[in-house]
């Protein structure tokens, strides 16, 4: 419920952040850089007189937009490839399991990073790199729960009664193992949140003038002994943000636990 609460008023915060604040994100007063906190102005500006609050509450909204866009397509394939190499085994199980092997053997930022360096910056390129990186941590749980799942008697007499291999996978066995999945999600979404602010700190994520916490941090980091609320705010919403999917994590760990 403490993480329900915490992104419940992120996420009322971002998406009416027209309400919130008068201030472009995007538009600069030169005769008003480096404001310090004032009623005008609740955070200050930045070094090219941009309202810092209004840039927070716009920048949230475009970290976690492309965040729980990025977590839906290594999902959804992660779930249909894990399914399919638990399902039907064999030389198809050992050729899936391979590739999740070759990709773990990277560390994730790593080659996040990699990816993006290649296809070039922006939010097509985290796409890409996310899914092609995050589909094999969805692949091994719904795999393991698979195997598992499809020597129960229900399955067995499903498979007596002449249904479907894509019926039995896609109407018995995935909704009895998806919870898994779902609540590995929350976490993944941190993770992706973390990239994502992370290939923008490097200038490789959200480009300008598109406002992010990333760049926001990396734009005030030189600020930071004069300034502090040009970094510290952006990394506090990310680890304030990250604290509460965390715990919906948890939250959805206890509720969907099996024998519950």
């Amino acid at each position: 419920m403490a993480g329900l609460v915490i992104i419940g008023l992120i996420l009322f915060a971002v998406i009416a952040a027209p309400l919130l604040t008068s201030y472009n994100p995007d538009a600069q007063n030169l005769n008003a850089t480096l404001a310090g906190l004032s009623a005008h102005h609740l955070l200050g500006t930045d070094q090219t007189g941009r309202d810092t609050f209004s840039r927070l509450l716009y920048g949230g909204r475009a970290d976690l937009q492309v965040a729980f866009i990025a977590v839906l397509f290594p999902f959804v394939l992660g779930t249909i490839l894990g399914s399919v190499a638990g399902y039907f085994g064999g030389w198809i199980d050992i050729i899936i399991m391979r590739l999740v092997d070759i990709v773990v053997a990277f560390p994730f930022f790593v080659l996040i990073i990699a990816l993006v360096f290649v296809l070039g910056p922006g939010e097509r390129s985290i796409y890409i790199a996310i899914t092609l990186v995050g589909w094999v941590s969805y692949a091994r749980i719904i795999r393991g729960e698979i195997l598992v799942a499809k020597r129960q008697e229900y399955v067995l007499a499903a498979q007596s009664g002449g249904l479907s291999n894509l019926r039995i996978m896609g109407r018995h066995l995935l909704p009895n193992v998806i919870s898994q999945a779902i609540i590995y999600a929350m976490s993944d979404i941190v993770q992706d949140i973390l990239a994502i602010v992370t290939l923008s700190y490097l200038g490789l994520g959200i480009q300008p003038p598109t406002p992010d916490w990333g760049t926001m941090i990396s734009d005030g980091q030189n600020f930071l002994t004069t300034h502090w609320q040009l970094t510290t705010i952006p990394g506090l919403a990310v680890v304030v943000t990250g604290l509460g999917l965390s715990l919906i994590g948890d939250g959805l760990a206890d509720l969907l636990r099996p024998g519950q």
